[in-house]
């Protein structure tokens, strides 16, 4: 509950209220053009499908995954089990969900008695360091102990943008000087984690060097560094993506999957868009979970990702 300056109380938005808000225009998009494809024909048919494939794409659920789901909904058409509007919305909620909660299948690994390395990546653009500001947010509200790594020492003012989120969240930063060596920053903030036993170490890291190879070489460094302290480090690697690019995205993705051990997607301005539905291609064409989703540009505009609120929400 929150106190007015009246004295009077008004609800706290719930997740599900903020995750509504946040995928309106993909609600408002899929949703109308549901209907207008099923108000040309007297019953869902094969036909009724054929056109719902366009609908399915403009919401950015990718042709892989448009064609995954419209030949389950094919199947129940052809056995008699859709027969309106809302049964074929119903039968495209269970498919969506089955996608994501297949992807959920990788938890998050428990850390007991060391600091938790989360290693954050992503090409510079997405929304990197900003989702790394909100999820020190997200962990201190939690009551656990955060220290930040400014290991992304290869982008101008990448230090200073993260220094401002340490300043907004009360997160301490360990940094080094801009263009110094990203392993050394990771091993000073995890030797600071340790001795002050933190419960969590964000890592930012760099979105670009001159090279693909050098890339995925440097953060192949952070990594061991990271496993010299546990072996089991990082923990969560978490590739950020911007949701706004849709498609476009899940390239950079699968280079970053392939090559960096992500764990995890945040996919940053969901509220930005009307092609939601990129959430679902994620899950189904790279098999990774979404973790967490970026609703606004406020601190507490990061939540963590429910595949059931989320279905519901695209279509309620």
């Amino acid at each position: 509950m929150i106190q007015t300056l009246f004295g009077s109380t008004e609800e706290k938005p719930s997740f599900l209220q903020r995750m509504k808000e946040a995928v309106t225009r993909t609600r408002e998009s899929l949703g109308e053009r549901i209907e207008d494809v099923v108000s040309f024909r007297k019953e869902i048919d094969r036909e009724t499908l054929d056109d719902l494939e366009a609908t399915l794409i403009a919401a950015d659920l990718g042709t892989a995954t448009t064609e995954a789901v419209l030949q389950a909904l094919r199947e129940k058409v052809d056995r008699k089990q859709v027969g309106n509007v809302e049964e074929l919305k119903r039968v495209l909620k269970e498919e969506l969900l089955g996608i994501l909660n297949a992807a959920e299948k990788s938890p998050v690994r428990k850390v007991d008695g060391e600091p938790e390395v989360i290693l954050v990546v992503g090409v510079n653009g997405t929304g990197k360091t900003t989702s790394i500001g909100k999820l020190a947010h997200v962990l201190r509200g939690q009551g656990k102990t955060v220290l930040l790594a400014a290991a992304d020492t290869f982008r101008a003012a990448a230090i200073e943008q993260l220094e401002v989120w340490g300043d907004r969240t009360g997160t301490e930063v360990i940094k080094n000087k801009p263009g110094g060596d990203p392993a050394a920053v990771l091993f000073d903030a995890l030797q600071a984690a340790k001795a002050r036993h933190s419960d969590y170490v964000i890592v930012d890291t760099a979105g670009r060097l001159h090279t693909k190879s050098s890339l995925m070489e440097e953060l192949a460094k952070m990594r061991r560094t990271a496993q010299r302290f546990s072996p089991n480090a990082p923990h969560e690697t978490l590739l950020v993506m911007d949701a706004t690019t849709g498609q476009n995205g899940l390239q950079q993705a699968r280079l970053f999957t392939e090559s960096a051990g992500v764990t995890g997607i945040v996919l940053s301005k969901l509220d930005g868009t009307a092609k939601g539905g990129i959430v679902v291609a994620i899950s189904k064409e790279l098999g990774l979970p979404v973790r967490y989703v970026g609703i606004g540009e406020k601190a507490g505009d990061l939540l963590p990702f429910n595949p059931q609120d989320f279905v519901n929400s695209l279509f309620d």
